[in-house]
């Protein structure tokens, strides 16, 4: 249900355009470091979206059916700044735009979600806005699918440039959303013809607006300094019902620069003191540095006031919502898990307790997703058409399509960071939890996005799955040796290498729970046997780390395990125990979660014998292992083979763990 369409104003939309250069120029020259030219150059095309088409109000900044503004060309960030400020967020005051980029403001260089009300997402990586705003696109789909277009109707706008368009990442971003017509997505492309070298005629001649019709969008060109041709260019976007629209608006950067605009050298440098005064008198503009007039500040408060009545008439529509539908509204957009998960969980890990079933990880973490699914209804799967090899949809699902949206897995193509950027977007949006499988080697291709997904403390959960030499015949293009370690060098992602079914049942259920920050968990190809015989209750992956055999007394050595290899390290402690060597085993499915008390306790003092096993890289195990510890795994690629095989020809073996630990006796 369509809460407002522009009407008729009074606005003195160039006025009220050049508050924003002024305020951007300003505060780029006060720091001596910023990019003028972009908000200077979409000044008016932004003027017109904010006060006669957007839906927002920032007196309820978190309003579940606001539209998304997303500036993915990030750089630009002094526009957002100055739109906040202008339109009334109560924490984007003046002294913030006054101390742009410097250390405890809310005005970092690029925009950084968290920092301050009406900032939707990170931005600053080029191409990564306009991916996520198609997962919240896509997000606006099925949650209106599930509730109504009463209470989710809402459109999201990116604000891309050409540097955006010429990302990788916006190519399988584009192809998505035009291939599920997400018709609530709208584009404005800052077609300003300047990179940061020169003019873009540099580097690419591509035919943007040929590419994206290609794609299945709706193309629109407009002058981007006529407000009357902007206005009509987006009220035309959202009258289109099937496909997502660009809308190319052909600016010039540094708008009102007389002797900058149109060149690069506005795009990343402050215009200095002249030009910012040959500006003013360019603009008409007579004011001093930070200076808003009441007459233009009391038009932008106007039209941050605009969609109140739309709120509040929304609100009464929640209202209107049956019993269950409300319960599950409020429980999901808190973020809140279902009371019942703990339970499940439970009475499934006794169930694999009995069973003692040997399976890879990779299929364990089906059969949980086969069990939390349908009780975790928020869940929203996917994978990058990897399906069968990732494990990732549960027999419940019904697939998303574009004449479908009631679904809850996305076939995402082989658009692995495209993928990674889209559930970041569904995370942000909000009422949904998503998850995405490929295989670990393909991290590489997500990375960006999984450093984003930590940056903004964001719950998905990346199912990473053929986790090591394991995967066997596909070889080392395929082996990933390094990944499990620079994922875990990248801060705030838990990874969670677990080692049977009942530890890949609690890693996903920490996973759920874990609402300030990524997980990835990964998975194997091969099977693995059943360790965890024993039920507990407690989640023991929780602590990061768990003594899972007992040395017979005082431990003279603790071994340590991960994954596929844990059980390398069981076997091997019977074969010291055997030979008179009190030998502890210890589970690390999670190094995040092991806090130092715990680490003490298990590990022992520095200097207690350590062997840890894991079909990776040593990097990082230093960290675990001390002064007197030692490796086992692979600080080389691996190579084309049956599993078995490379593990021998690795050495990655019981007697390698036992030989390791006897020459340190």
């Amino acid at each position: 249900m369509t809460d407002q369409s522009p009407a008729a104003t009074n606005y003195d939309l160039r006025a009220m355009a050049n508050a924003i250069r002024a305020l951007s120029m300003d505060a780029v020259q006060q720091a001596n470091s910023g990019h003028p030219g972009m908000p200077m150059g979409m000044a008016d095309v932004a003027a017109v979206l904010f006060s006669e088409h957007l839906k927002y109000d920032p007196t309820a900044p978190f309003w579940p059916d606001r539209d998304r503004f997303i500036l993915s060309a990030g750089h630009g960030s002094m526009l957002l700044y100055s739109l906040l400020y202008l339109t009334g967020y109560e924490d984007m005051t003046l002294d913030q735009i006054k101390n742009f980029r410097q250390i405890g403001a809310k005005t970092a260089g690029h925009p950084e979600y968290g920092e301050a009300n009406g900032i939707e997402t990170t931005t600053g990586p080029l191409g990564q806005g306009i991916a996520t705003a198609v997962g919240m696109a896509l997000a606006e789909k099925l949650q209106a699918a599930r509730y109504g277009d009463d209470v989710v109707d809402h459109y999201t706008y990116a604000l891309a440039g050409d540097g955006c368009l010429m990302e990788g990442i916006s190519h399988e971003a584009i192809s998505m959303a035009g291939h599920m017509k997400l018709d609530k997505l709208i584009v404005l492309f800052d077609d300003n013809g300047i990179s940061i070298d020169g003019p873009t005629d540099l580097t690419v001649s591509d035919d943007q607006l040929g590419r994206f019709a290609a794609s299945g969008w709706q193309v629109i060109a407009c002058d981007g300094h006529d407000v009357a041709a902007v206005s009509k260019a987006i009220s035309d976007a959202k009258a289109n019902t099937n496909q997502p629209t660009l809308i190319a608006c052909k600016t010039v950067i540094g708008y009102g620069s007389p002797n900058k605009q149109g060149t690069s050298s506005t795009h990343g440098a402050p215009l200095g003191d002249d030009e910012i005064t040959a500006t003013r008198a360019q603009l008409d503009w007579p004011y001093g540095p930070f200076e808003v007039p009441t007459a233009v500040l009391d038009q932008w408060r106007a039209a941050g006031a605009r969609s109140q009545a739309s709120r509040k008439a929304w609100e009464a529509r929640l209202d209107g919502l049956d019993a269950d539908a409300r319960a599950l509204w409020d429980r999901t957009q808190a973020g809140n898990l279902p009371a019942g998960l703990d339970e499940t969980i439970n009475s499934y890990k006794k169930q694999l307790a009995e069973d003692l079933p040997k399976l890879a990880t990779r299929a364990s973490s089906q059969n949980a997703l086969d069990v939390i699914n349908p009780v975790v209804v928020e869940t929203i799967g996917g994978s990058a058409d990897l399906t069968g090899s990732n494990n990732t949809k549960s027999g419940d699902m019904g697939i998303v399509s574009s004449t479908d949206f009631t679904g809850r897995y996305v076939h995402y193509g082989v658009r692995e960071h495209g993928m990674a950027a889209a559930m970041n977007g569904i995370a942000l949006h909000g009422g949904l939890i998503p998850y995405g499988g490929t295989f670990l080697v393909f991290t590489d291709y997500c990375r960006p996005s999984i450093r984003l997904s930590a940056l903004m403390g964001q719950r998905v959960v990346y199912v990473m799955t053929h986790d090591s030499i394991g995967l066997g015949e596909d070889g080392p293009t395929h082996q990933p040796v390094e990944h499990v370690a620079s994922l875990r060098a990248m801060p705030n992602v838990a990874v969670f290498r677990p080692a049977d079914a009942v530890e890949t049942a609690e890693c996903w259920e920490v996973a759920l729970k874990r609402t300030d920050g990524p997980s990835v968990l990964a998975l194997s190809r091969q099977g693995v046997p059943a360790l965890r015989t024993t039920h507990t209750d407690d989640n023991l992956c929780a602590k990061g780390g768990y003594v899972i055999r007992e040395a017979s007394s005082d431990a003279k050595v603790v071994l340590i395990g991960t994954g596929t290899e844990l059980q390398l390290a069981v076997d091997a402690a019977q074969q010291l125990e055997a030979d008179g060597v009190p030998t502890r085993v210890v589970s690390l499915p999670c190094w995040e979660l092991l806090n130092d008390t715990d680490k003490a306790a298990l590990l022992g003092a520095d200097g207690t014998i350590r062997v840890a096993v894991e079909a990776g890289i040593s990097f990082g195990w230093e960290r675990i292992l001390g002064s007197n510890g030692a490796f086992v795994g692979i600080d080389t690629f691996g190579a084309s083979a049956p599993a078995g095989d490379l593990y021998k020809h690795f050495d990655i073996t019981v007697e390698r763990v036992v030989k390791e630990a006897r020459a340190r006796l």
